[in-house]
């Protein structure tokens, strides 16, 4: 009976499908919505009216370049045997406007992607059993993994704390609030802490321990009236907030912004410019990144102030961390997603360096191309150091690991293995415990022993990852439900 369920999980669902998916999403909308994001780009104006419009992606096929400089498509055992990485080529239509003339666009080869074996960019996606031996492939490899330079490479999965839920704890009197706050992959983490005397303060971005009171009314909510309605018009809730009213002293939302860039201690030349920003771009950005916003986030905040007074009487129960409601597991294409938006839009990334490019060759007195100010090999380079090291964005380590060819099960195991953000060095005890919603999910055996045990996981033999929704799809239904 068991070797029959297990035949018929490999055949209908696969053991890696959710992984695989996950990537195919990527190349599909993923790249697509990084370059939307990009949008145009102006070059530096003291060297004239230069703009670049970024617009579709391409995406090729997996192919090798040989030493006569031909290249071919290539199939996954060529790149094992021959020491070659599995990759594809990314191009991306860039339309020059000059002097507010626009061009006509070019395609642009901005870099090589490594191609998960199996998706639907893979050389043996759609083939036969019959056909992948022809090609000298495995027909019951599950794919889900990349070769670079000829190493197979997995991305485990990674747990994390669901984004852009809050979660209330209390110890000794205290209650916290972390909210990890995401948008287009950019995360932001916030910290509201209640003091057992009452004060209540928030701490995001460069901003530590700010007045919560003080925060509402740079939101828009500018007098204590206002503020009380938005929290609660339960008197035992507003008695406990009353000395944080009484201690703010910020009469208006022009004060209450003053206020914040003192706690930023930037020059009053450029305070309210950095203020704006802060609130709309890193405050609660799932909400939203506009002026318009604001007025929202402050009743969100309202909503977390309640709670967080609430638990301090006792009149509801703190979170449970632990329970598996309040985790997600990142797959590949988030985590593809996740570089692959550093390497554009950081601070050394792509954007910064055709700047550079386009500033070097202007000055030569030289008419430069598009390609000519791309780095493609810049970008390829970085992408495959992280594949190649398992070194990820945000201090991650062991993201990339070297596929376990040991025994099938074993590969199968490594596929859908799980690690916890959490370091092994610290006690993490409650972590480390089995808990009860795991149950189904997780394998509760199947974890390594010492300094790990519990923070490295397996998927259960019958479960599958979901892959949630979009943002659009959250955004239409918080309408329905808000609509009634």
């Amino acid at each position: 009976m068991f070797m029959s369920m297990y035949r018929s999980m490999e055949k209908e669902r696969g053991w890696v499908d959710f992984q695989i998916d996950s990537f195919n999403h990527f190349i599909e909308e993923g790249i697509q919505n990084i370059i939307n994001e990009i949008a145009t780009v102006k070059m530096n104006p003291e060297l004239g009216d230069m703009k670049m419009k970024f617009g579709k992606v391409n995406i090729g096929r997996p192919v090798v370049k040989e030493a006569d400089g031909s290249t071919r498509q290539i199939y996954p055992n060529e790149a094992r045997v021959r020491n070659l990485t599995y990759s594809a080529p990314v191009f991306v239509d860039i339309t020059p406007i000059v002097n507010g003339i626009q061009e006509k666009p070019e395609r642009v080869h901005i870099g090589d992607l490594p191609i998960m074996v199996k998706s639907k960019l893979c050389s043996t996606h759609g083939h036969s059993e019959k056909e992948l031996i022809q090609n000298g492939e495995d027909s019951k490899d599950p794919g889900g993994y990349f070769i670079v330079n000829g190493t197979e490479r997995v991305l485990v999965l990674i747990e994390e704390i669901t984004p852009n839920k809050p979660i209330f704890e209390i110890d000794d009197e205290t209650v916290s609030v972390r909210i990890n706050s995401e948008r287009s992959g950019f995360k932001q983490r916030h910290i509201v802490e209640r003091k057992p005397d009452g004060d209540i303060t928030i701490s995001f971005a460069n901003i530590r321990k700010l007045s919560i009171i003080v925060l509402l009314k740079a939101l828009g909510l500018e007098t204590d009236k206002q503020i009380c309605d938005s929290i609660s018009d339960d008197p035992r809730i507003l008695n406990e907030l009353y000395i944080n009213l009484y201690q703010c002293d910020v009469a208006d939302t022009k004060e209450a912004i003053d206020n914040v860039g003192r706690k930023l201690r930037v020059s009053e030349d450029y305070r309210l410019e950095r203020v704006n920003q802060i609130l709309d771009r890193y405050l609660l950005p799932h909400i939203g990144q506009e002026t318009k916003d604001r007025l929202e986030k402050a009743r969100v905040i309202a909503r977390i102030i309640k709670k967080t007074v609430m638990l301090a009487m006792g009149m509801i129960p703190q979170d449970d961390i632990d329970h598996y409601s309040n985790k997600r597991l990142l797959m590949s294409g988030e985590l593809m997603g996740q570089l692959f938006r550093s390497i554009m839009l950081g601070r050394w990334g792509l954007l910064a360096k055709m700047n550079y490019n386009y500033q070097k060759l202007v000055k030569r007195g030289k008419k430069p191309s598009m390609q000519g100010i791309i780095e493609a090999n810049a970008v390829t380079k970085q992408v495959l150091s992280s594949l190649a090291t398992g070194n990820w964005i945000g201090g991650r380590t062991g993201v990339s690991q070297r596929l376990d060819r040991s025994s099938y099960v074993k590969t199968i195991s490594h596929l859908r293995s799980i690690i916890s953000p959490l370091t092994s060095t610290q006690e993490h005890f409650k972590a480390r415990q089995i808990h009860p919603t795991e149950w189904g999910r997780l394998d509760p055996a199947e974890t390594p022993e010492g300094s790990s045990i519990g923070l490295r996981k397996h998927l259960a033999i019958t479960s599958e990852i979901t892959p949630g929704l979009s943002e659009k799809e959250n955004e239409r239904i918080s309408k329905i439900i808000e609509s009634g």
